[in-house]
């Protein structure tokens, strides 16, 4: 077997992939006209936390015995969560409203992206759920009175023009990813 199917397989890509499409394509219509950035966000974060347990395979010694560099593959497949959920939220904006900005949907699916592969970094592919869909959790609780400090740990809930949302989703995004690229899964 060529090493895309086996890797395939041992990620559970197809099954991640279903629950991906389910909570960022099929959940928001069911919503329909009660759409908000609470449903959006709790909805974003869990299709990115899905996919997110497929980050690591099921023998770690065995991945790091390979004769080819992970590295690209790592990055590849994380930015491939990244575009689904990315594109799959977006293609639902069609069926609700008010539909949420591109620009919020983009800075968001790349934040929880960067939570993801910092979490299969620091606690293993398993565990990959966690800070995405455990700060999407948290930042629907933050209260919006906080003003600039809402923007920066809240920022999933924060409006698409929001700078300080957009530089701290951009921090997240580039430290997870890089860690995870860089160090993989841990054990």
């Amino acid at each position: 077997m060529r090493w895309t199917v086996l890797y395939v397989r041992s990620r559970h890509l197809a099954v991640s992939l279903a629950a991906m499409l389910l909570c960022a394509a099929a959940f928001p219509p069911l919503i329909g006209d009660n759409w908000s950035t609470f449903l959006a966000t709790i909805s974003l974060g869990a299709a990115v936390a899905v996919a997110g347990v497929g980050l690591s395979g099921q023998d770690i010694d065995l991945d790091r015995t390979a004769s080819f560099r992970w590295p690209p593959r790592r990055l590849a497949h994380l930015l491939l969560i990244g575009a689904v959920a990315d594109g799959a939220m977006l293609a639902a904006q069609g069926f609700v409203d008010p539909p949420m900005d591109t620009g919020w949907v983009l800075r968001n699916a790349a934040g929880l992206l960067g939570l993801t592969g910092l979490a299969a970094t620091l606690f293993g592919g398993q565990f990959g759920w966690t800070l995405p869909f455990g700060w999407a959790m948290t930042a629907v609780f933050v209260p919006r009175t906080a003003g600039q400090v809402h923007d920066i740990v809240a920022w999933p809930m924060a409006p698409a023009d929001s700078a300080a949302a957009w530089w701290t989703a951009g921090l997240v995004f580039v430290a997870g990813t890089a860690a995870y690229t860089v160090a993989g899964a841990r054990r």
